[in-house]
């Protein structure tokens, strides 16, 4: 009997970047570091390696954040790709996807930790921050335009049903797609598409531009198939 051709996912977070400290929002704006070059330039080595190893297709078009990090890591493994030839209809591409983005914290964004709960405080509708809330799965900053981590990884988890969907519908061999982004929403997304464990959410990280494969099978459900979550050893809330 002929089975349906696979499709697999490599969720890969962004390389090193040049972050602000003490600043929660993940919607920074800065470029990687010499060393997230590097990581993004070797996860297109071992994406090529894969791809050898396994036989699979390489979708041609890859999913990045529009957040510039995600971008460029994306960019840098896309370069490496092309330089091993990796089997691909066409030569790969990068499209950006605000889809894709790490929890937005509104008009928040980059005010460091100490100034957010002075905002906060000094709002008469706004109630004390719970000691958690950087790392609160379910809790949105009670500020305009902010969103909970489980939101962000919803939004993620669509993209990713969409954009596989549609692959699977047209692939006529196992294919792999390339998405880059952001740790926090890509673990949020995979509880969402029943990868994850709720309590694995806050437990597990993911290392930068190191792919974790997880495939959709011919009946729309999702599995983790390869590549290794990093156990988290901290806070954590920077992505």
């Amino acid at each position: 009997m002929t089975r349906s051709p696979r499709t697999i996912a490599a969720l890969i977070r962004h390389g090193d970047y040049h972050q602000l400290a003490d600043t929660p929002s993940a919607h920074q704006p800065f470029p990687l570091t010499e060393r997230g070059e590097a990581q993004a330039a070797e996860a297109g080595r071992t994406l090529a390696q894969t791809l050898a190893a396994e036989g699979w297709r390489l979708a041609e078009t890859i999913d990045a954040s529009r957040l510039l990090r995600a971008w460029q890591t994306a960019e840098g493994l896309k370069a490496a790709l092309s330089s091993a030839g990796v089997p691909c209809a066409a030569a790969p591409r990068v499209e950006s996807f605000s889809a894709l983005a790490e929890r937005g914290l509104g008009c928040a964004a980059n005010l460091s930790a100490a100034q957010i709960a002075e905002v906060v405080a000094a709002d008469p509708r706004c109630g004390e921050l719970p000691a958690d809330w950087k790392s609160n799965s379910h809790f949105r900053l009670p500020l305009p335009g902010a969103e909970s981590l489980m939101e962000a990884g919803e939004r993620v988890a669509e993209h990713l049903e969409s954009r596989m969907a549609a692959l699977s519908a047209q692939a006529g061999q196992d294919t792999l797609k390339v998405f880059v982004g952001h740790g926090a929403s890509f673990r949020h997304a995979a509880h969402r598409l029943g990868v994850l464990a709720f309590d694995d959410i806050a437990r597990l990280s993911m290392y930068h531009a190191a792919p974790v494969y997880l495939e959709r099978d011919a009946h729309g459900r999702w599995h983790h198939v390869g590549g290794r979550w990093k156990v988290r050893d901290g806070d954590g809330y920077h992505d």
